[in-house]
């Protein structure tokens, strides 16, 4: 049996207390705040255990007690017998982000306090971390080839830690795969941006003709043309990926990860070859699918937003199901490119977002001759002309009442949300908690799982944004705390974000809606107006149609805490605002800033009205 021993800080003589942290210091200056955490993090790197204990803490005693029934020599450090404990104990903290005793590091990985250690001594976790020589062929392998994944990887590398990367794409129902880069640059946010922009300039050659462009020829659409464009640039995408990788010497291989062990995971490649790799810490980052209905004809007849952006063929009269943001966008874009577009809706549109502003998404949708079902989910899906594209029938019944409806499309687009790609990766295995319910993975401020060693980033992580940005800010910034001794934690409030429907919406911040559940009515107010676009009066498109609307709260000091547009460019405009809010932005501070004259983001400058008033906020002049 091995002995506990304590942190090799000298005994003071009688009267004096060992120093770890700078003397005279109750209250650390920058300098002396650095300094300690970095004797703390090289206390925690130079040895197997290391303990923060208080002497006379009974929880403390049971940890300790625990190791010296292991037989594990630990290196302990009595928060109450050296100086400026309180100030170690603060620090400590802000590595950990717990603020208790006591707090146990093995292997330089962060346990956690009591209940954490013993409960990862009652699933095996730490026998494992306790093992004398891990001998890992890697620091640190990443699950998933997305944004948040590669971001962790690349920083990790650049950090000089040893880094592979796993990424395997199972196709989808249809056929269809992709390369290095996940869900956003091949299948989502990048070519249906493209595909949005296809789609205005379509308006735009309509616009013209008012502006005096005489066009000749009739003006036609060809998909071939543009998804050959789209999928060139997406594959350079693919590639520029992979150039990033080699360049910052990080292993990647083309297989699907799945864990057998704790610390190991076997690796799958496309002709079933299997590969077993070590490491010390790993990084879920394996992202979403689209989810199906479950309904006879759906993965055999439908595609989802995974099939389309590489679509052969043009998709003809095509029937959108769901009420998301991938299903408004998909609609507004084929709707914009001249197709027939249905879209049916079995509960509200944009769940999450703002309610006002989804109903005013829809009805500038159906100006542009979108067709809405609401109420409706399929029952069945029945190919009736095999095709590219062929003839579907689609059954649907009502969701509040017992009415059946038929309708005939070439196309049946499914995109009714996603699940997350966890169940087939081995994470029950090692004791890696996941709600059953939703596939997503629980994780502390810090992105660490219920086991030590794991980590979790992007749209596998639950009660997070499912954001790209997201996915790469929280990556990168888990590498520096993981490999590079930072603290700086990834910021999910406040998030901006865009739905690319025809009239863009961007929002940032509180939906009214939340807005109301958090602070009350009474407590905030609204301001808003619809606002005509200079481009759209000689185009003569509506003046009511675009709407701007903030959210502010009284009582602190009028702070914007609710960001909403829909207009052009709503993204663009966006972004700005997005950082003025991080920065505490006001309704003072916004009627004191000048306005770019003529711009749409000016009107957050001069708004006036508010609900309370009940006045009217319909356009009144340009």
């Amino acid at each position: 049996m091995g002995n506990v021993r304590g942190v090799s800080v000298p005994r003071s003589p009688p009267g004096r207390r060992a120093r770890l942290s700078t003397p005279g210091t109750s209250r650390l200056s920058s300098a002396a705040r650095e300094e300690l955490r970095r004797r703390l993090l090289g206390l925690i790197e130079g040895h197997r255990v290391v303990i923060f204990s208080k002497s006379y803490c009974p929880h403390s005693a049971r940890v300790k007690e625990l190791f010296s029934s292991l037989g594990v020599d630990c290196n302990i450090l009595e928060l109450d017998q050296v100086d400026d404990g309180a100030s170690v104990q603060e620090v400590l903290s802000e590595i950990t982000n717990q603020r208790t005793v006591p707090s146990i590091f093995v292997n330089k990985v962060h346990v956690g306090g009591c209940d954490r250690t013993f409960q990862a001594h009652q699933s095996g976790v730490l026998q494992k971390l306790l093992q004398e020589d891990p001998a890992c062929d890697y620091d640190l392998i990443v699950i998933g080839g997305g944004s948040g994944g590669l971001s962790c990887a690349q920083e990790a590398a650049a950090l000089g830690r040893r880094v592979m990367v796993l990424d395997l794409v199972v196709p989808s129902p249809q056929g269809t795969s992709w390369g290095l880069g996940g869900t956003c640059v091949n299948v989502g946010c990048i070519p249906k941006k493209l595909m949005h922009q296809a789609a205005l300039l379509g308006q735009a050659l309509t616009d013209s003709r008012k502006f005096g462009w005489e066009c000749s020829q009739q003006v036609k659409h060809n998909w071939e043309t543009m998804t050959e464009a789209i999928q060139k640039h997406v594959g350079s995408l693919n590639r520029s990926y992979q150039r990033a990788l080699r360049e910052k010497a990080v292993a990647y291989v083309n297989s699907y990860g799945e864990f057998v062990e704790h610390h190991k995971i076997k690796a799958t490649d496309g002709n079933g070859q299997e590969t077993y790799y070590t490491a010390a810490k790993f990084v879920i980052a394996t992202g979403e699918r689209p989810r199906y209905l479950g309904i006879q004809g759906d993965k055999e007849y439908c595609i989802t937003s995974d099939d389309l952006f590489s679509l052969p063929y043009c998709p003809g009269a095509t029937l959108v199901v769901g009420a998301s943001p991938v299903a408004l966008e998909c609609a507004g874009f084929l709707a914009g490119l001249g197709l027939e577009v249905t879209v049916m809706v079995s509960s509200q549109l944009l769940q999450g977002f703002d309610q006002e502003m989804a109903e005013k998404v829809a009805s500038s949708m159906q100006q542009l001759g979108v067709r809405f079902l609401r109420k409706f989910v399929p029952v069945e899906v029945q190919q009736l002309e095999k095709g590219s594209p062929g003839k579907l029938k689609v059954v649907a019944k009502s969701t509040e009442g017992t009415e059946m409806i038929e309708g005939l499309y070439n196309t049946v687009l499914l995109a009714i949300g996603r699940d997350s790609c966890t169940k087939k990766i081995g994470l029950e295995k090692i004791g890696v908690k996941v709600n059953e319910k939703t596939g997503k993975i629980p994780v502390n401020d810090v992105e660490q799982s219920s086991v030590p060693y794991v980590y979790a980033v992007g749209d596998v992580v639950e009660g997070q944004p499912e954001l790209m940005p997201i996915a790469v800010q929280a990556g990168r910034l888990l590498a520096r705390r993981l490999f590079g001794g930072c603290l700086e934690k990834c910021d999910y409030i406040n998030a901006p974000t865009v739905v690319f429907t025809p009239l863009e919406y961007g929002c940032c911040g509180y939906a009214e809606e939340k807005a109301v559940e958090v602070y009350r009515k009474e407590n905030l107010e609204v301001y808003h107006t619809l606002f005509w676009p200079l481009e759209w009066t000689v185009a003569c498109r509506d003046s009511n149609t675009c709407y701007a609307k903030i959210i502010c709260s009284k009582f602190d000091n009028d702070r914007v805490i609710g960001f909403h547009v829909l207009g052009p460019k709503a993204g663009e405009i966006t972004q700005g605002f997005a950082a003025a809010m991080k920065c505490g932005l006001t309704k003072q501070l916004l009627d004191d800033t000048i306005g770019i004259h003529p711009t749409c983001a000016q009107v957050f400058t001069t708004l006036e009205i508010t609900k309370s008033s009940g006045l009217d906020a319909t356009q009144k002049g340009c």
